[in-house]
């Protein structure tokens, strides 16, 4: 069954000492988009992550955000002073007050709660990917399953949208052989009346009335929309990664309604179309969120 491309997903449980919670949204888009926002202690891990969360979303927007609900256990690390990355904090503040003007003096404070200039030797604990991947995993499932029960939403409305255009084209396809012959009475009596009772050409006649019906004539246009449909119907029991191949189908789908249209020639039928094309620009409205 494909799968819709919005979804929501949440994991939480124990690593490294600590408690991290996974949060995984998508929404649809043409190619795999990962978007990740973790704890610097876990930046490290963003190539796994990146592979592990590819294998589970084909395409679409994934946006990932990690937090620490509770702090890792820290380590008992030594406290660290770095004079020349302080200096040169001190030497940079100092040419942004030229800069831009400010006067006052460089606070120590703001000087020592710069990066890497006074810290905790190993504060913070090594965290493995093998200690995360089970949160992540457990966020991946709820996501997909929030996504599997979209995509069976939007799988019956396509099917509905597909329906419609069933019954559309055949009532065109109903319609057209009177459509055809409404049309050949009409040229005859026209030239019947240009010739006022001057002797008709039958061949020539018939040769116009020919050609005439093969302008009109829609039954390649409806065989082969009837053939995408049907394709249509089997893509959506394939695998859960179909958006792409309905796109194509619909673009032919919406080349055939063209040439009926076209074609029409009559109320009824041009009515008919007209359906149509709202029922396909549904169908394709729908499709953007399937994955």
């Amino acid at each position: 069954m494909p799968f819709s491309m919005t979804g929501f997903g949440a994991g939480e449980g124990s690593v490294a000492g600590g408690r991290l919670r996974v949060e995984i949204r998508t929404v649809n888009h043409r190619f795999f988009n990962l978007a990740l926002k973790v704890p610097a202690n876990l930046a490290a891990l963003e190539p796994n992550m990146r592979e592990r969360l590819r294998r589970d979303f084909e395409r679409g927007h994934v946006a990932v955000s990690m937090r620490w609900a509770t702090p890792p256990t820290a380590g008992d690390g030594a406290l660290y002073l770095n004079v020349e990355r302080a200096r040169e904090v001190v030497a940079h503040l100092r040419e942004l007050q030229t800069a831009l003007g400010i006067g006052g003096e460089v606070d120590v404070g703001l000087v020592a709660r710069q990066p890497e200039v006074l810290g905790l030797l190993g504060a913070e604990p090594a965290v493995a990917w093998d200690e995360v991947e089970p949160v992540v995993l457990e966020a991946v499932a709820e996501c997909q399953a929030m996504r599997r029960r979209e995509g069976e939403v939007l799988v019956a409305e396509l099917r509905h949208r597909l329906d419609r255009m069933a019954e559309h084209a055949e009532a065109v396809a109903s319609r057209a052989p009177e459509r055809l012959a409404r049309e050949r009475d009409r040229l005859s009596a026209a030239v019947v009346e240009l010739l006022d009772d001057r002797q008709v050409d039958e061949n020539r006649l018939a040769q116009e009335l020919a050609i005439l019906a093969d302008k009109l004539d829609v039954t390649e246009e409806l065989v082969r929309l009837k053939a995408h449909l049907a394709a249509c119907r089997e893509t959506l029991e394939a695998s859960p990664s179909v958006g792409k191949r309905l796109g194509f189908l619909a673009q032919e789908l919406g080349r055939e309604v063209n040439t009926i249209g076209s074609k029409a020639n009559d109320s009824e039928i041009a009515a008919r179309v007209i359906e149509l094309k709202g029922d396909l620009e549904k169908f394709r409205e729908q499709l953007e969120n399937l994955q």
